[in-house]
């Protein structure tokens, strides 16, 4: 920004114009709006977890209550405790961080094999075997659920975790993403390689694997949020307790809700979030860098 001198000041007065206001410290109405925005979107988000937290920390006998202040009764955890004591939550601890683990570990291994055949290896029929790849992910999963289903028992897996786990594995999603991600790698890498006598599998471990990190790591947080979450396979998959994972099992607490103890249910929703948030809590600089790679290139 150029600073007007004292004679030019003085000519302006003389012509009687007045120098233009300096804009530093201004905020203009289109970043007001945007922050308005903001907070709205961040009170819709944010809010029903605060509510959720907060009622959750509620006397049982008074979370159905609209009125008073949340902590009228002071902190009260025993709903907490009421969720380890009416189900195995330790138990549908394990099973949901083993099925989600091994899922997530195994579509960034898939994920990151299937992405740097398409995008780095020429083979005949390429295009047509992404696109078949591609348009699986627009077949919803209660269409293949009933020809899993019968796979699975043809191999003796239902009622285990295996069942949830195998057909989880390929991603057709991250196929994608760790495709575009290796092809916004330069192809100099290859050729380097590829000159000093690296096989096409040596290239992909021992010089764009390294580098594909943030990729890998935006696929195994998607993955573990989402199977952490997910319903609907193990309740067709599993009937056996012993297999229930974290959303099945807290199904049992909606009986809370005839008794009017919604601080249960809610102290339980909030336990299955918190290995979520600590998974993003951990992953989310590799989440960043992954979502903003090739922006400056």
């Amino acid at each position: 920004m150029t600073t007007l001198t004292e004679n030019e000041s003085t000519a302006a007065r003389g012509r009687g114009t007045t120098p233009a206001p300096s804009r530093k410290g201004r905020v203009s109405g289109r970043t007001a709006g945007r922050v308005a925005i903001l907070v709205v979107a961040t009170f819709v988000t944010l809010g029903p977890v605060v509510w959720t937290v907060l009622t959750s920390m509620r006397p049982p006998t008074e979370s159905l209550g609209a009125g008073g202040s949340i902590f009228s009764g002071g902190l009260d955890f025993s709903s907490y405790t009421d969720v380890f004591q009416q189900v195995n939550m330790w138990l549908l601890i394990w099973n949901s961080a083993l099925v989600t683990g091994i899922i997530a570990a195994g579509q960034m291994f898939t994920a990151a094999l299937a992405g740097y055949v398409f995008a780095r290896i020429d083979f005949k029929g390429r295009g047509l075997l992404f696109s078949l790849v591609l348009a699986t992910m627009m077949v919803p999963v209660q269409v293949t659920i009933v020809p899993v289903f019968m796979l699975i028992r043809g191999m003796g897996l239902s009622d285990t975790l295996l069942a949830l786990i195998l057909p989880a594995i390929p991603t057709a999603f991250g196929t994608f993403l760790m495709r575009q991600f290796f092809m916004g790698l330069p192809g100099e890498l290859a050729e380097a390689a590829a000159i000093d006598g690296a096989s096409p599998f040596r290239t992909f471990r021992s010089v764009y694997l390294p580098l594909a990190w943030p990729g890998l790591a935006i696929v195994g947080i998607l993955a573990f949020n989402f199977h952490w979450n997910e319903f609907f396979r193990p309740l067709i998959m599993t009937i056996s307790e012993e297999n229930f994972t974290m959303p099945l099992g807290l199904v049992s607490l909606q009986g809370n809700m005839g008794t009017g103890s919604v601080a249960t249910v809610l102290a339980g929703v909030v336990l299955s979030m918190i290995p979520a948030l600590v998974v993003f809590l951990f992953g989310q600089r590799y989440l960043r860098e992954g979502l903003t790679a090739g922006i400056n290139k």
